[in-house]
């Protein structure tokens, strides 16, 4: 009897990519997806420590899975992702009905275990090893990954770990120190991927701009670009996370030089104080990412820029956040990403007196999105009128989603199938966070130049 196997993904779109890895490798043992974690024998948990509510959504499904695991002994359940150190005693000692710990980049060697045992599926496993090598949105997914197979946005993982040292972030200590992919095997992923559907990819590394600094050729993420935006079939390229201190004028000028490379870039700033920038050990002052803002502007006239943001950090005054607000109010991002600090376990700034109160975060996290709400509704107004290309991704509440070469998010209705297939779309109504449209007539989408399996 085939075992099958459900695989449940909190964190950014990286841990997604990493499942869907996991995913087709598993299949490739033999084993088959299982709708529902009830129905599994192998049931796999990615997960993420970036912030504290992504690990309380982790433990709440142990929680589940323990009740899960009494009445099916046979259960085989694996806990991967950040939230597995070096050390993950403590972990294992609150859920001691886990079977198998891996840490990030160790699904190759859960896959030889479970590839080494009879039936597909070990009984016990114990992965309790090393990294090995040298080497910020978030989801919260518990749906089959086959079911991703086919969609036409796809993510691709060209490298891992960091070299930084943010005090803040925990992703060093998980992920390791950075390991770039080959570009030669990212192709041949890329065209994997268009081959099963796909037609815009986005690159992701935890600092993406520094991707091949590491590989004996030393490509860079533009000759990444390059070689990528010759694959048939592949119509749009996306990247992130960049870091104001990483990011090359090679990137910004190949954004702008070729078509596939669409003109959206996400710069986190963390914070518009350079006294707070200097406690994150983020390597750049204000002045800088202003200046790096403005040539991005300046060499691809149609960028829009998201950024992310962190209130409350420790010792966090009222003037400091006050230069993120004036920040934010200056630079006009098209999105703010914010979050309220937590401290996370063996990070410089966890040894720290977190000293902002939860109220004073929240509160500053709400000016933050009240700033940015009016910010966002003023830019998104001027795309009233206007026609823009969307790629079609699916559907929601019964309207087509899809988003623009700037990454706006639009929702449009039209009764033929269009998934996949590039829509010019006719922007009649506009709000803070997404666009509502129609498809002028006498228009026909772009149609698909490969098969969608």
């Amino acid at each position: 009897m085939t075992k099958r196997y459900f695989i449940w993904t909190v964190g950014c779109q990286m841990n997604e990519a990493d499942s869907e890895r996991i995913e087709r490798d598993l299949a490739g043992q033999g084993l088959s997806p299982a709708e529902t974690a009830e129905s599994a024998d192998l049931i796999v948990l990615n997960t993420c420590s970036v912030r504290a509510a992504a690990e309380e959504r982790t433990y709440g499904k142990l929680g589940e899975l323990r009740d899960l695991k009494r009445r099916r002994p046979d259960l085989i359940v694996a806990v991967g992702g950040c939230m597995v150190g070096a050390d993950h005693s403590a972990l294992a000692r609150r859920a001691p009905h886990v079977d198998l710990f891996f840490r990030p980049q160790q699904h190759q060697t859960l896959i030889g275990r479970v590839a080494g045992t009879a039936g597909g599926v070990p009984a016990r496993l114990d992965l309790d090893v090393e990294l090995g090598g040298t080497g910020d949105g978030c989801v919260d997914d518990s749906i089959a990954l086959s079911a991703r197979i086919g969609r036409p946005a796809r993510f691709l993982n060209v490298m891992s770990g960091c070299n930084r040292a943010c005090t803040y972030c925990i992703v060093p200590l998980r992920r390791g120190r950075e390991t770039s992919r080959p570009t030669s095997d990212l192709a041949e992923d890329a065209r994997r991927l268009v081959a099963e559907g796909a037609r815009e990819v986005t690159l992701l590394g935890q600092i993406v701009d520094r991707y091949g600094r590491d590989l004996p050729d030393r490509p860079d993420l533009a000759t990444l670009f390059e070689a990528l935006s010759s694959i048939e079939g592949l119509q749009r390229i996306r990247f992130l996370t960049s870091h104001p201190a990483d990011m090359p004028e090679r990137v910004i000028d190949a954004v702008a030089r070729l078509p596939k490379v669409m003109p959206h870039f996400n710069i986190p700033v963390q914070s518009g104080d350079d006294a707070m920038l200097r406690r994150m050990r983020r390597g750049y002052t204000v002045e800088r990412y202003r200046r790096l803002i403005d040539r991005v502007r300046s060499v691809v006239p149609d960028a829009t820029i998201a950024t992310d943001v962190i209130v409350g950090m420790c010792g966090e005054t009222e003037a400091e956040f006050g230069n993120t607000l004036r920040l934010i109010e200056d630079v006009r991002f098209d999105v703010v990403h914010v979050a309220m600090y937590s401290p996370r376990p063996e990070t410089r700034a966890a040894a720290w007196n977190d000293d902002v109160p939860p109220d004073v975060k929240r509160a500053r996290l709400h000016a933050v999105e009240e700033v940015q709400e009016r910010i966002s509704t003023q830019i998104n107004h001027g795309y009233l009128g206007r026609i823009e290309p969307v790629l079609v991704e699916g559907t929601r509440r019964g309207r087509w989603e899809g988003r623009t070469q700037g990454n706006k998010l639009v929702f449009f209705d039209d009764p033929r199938p269009l998934v996949g297939e590039i829509v010019p779309v006719q922007i009649t109504r506009t709000g803070a966070w997404s666009l509502q449209g129609e498809v002028p007539r006498a228009v026909t989408p772009e149609r698909h130049r490969f098969a969608i399996v």
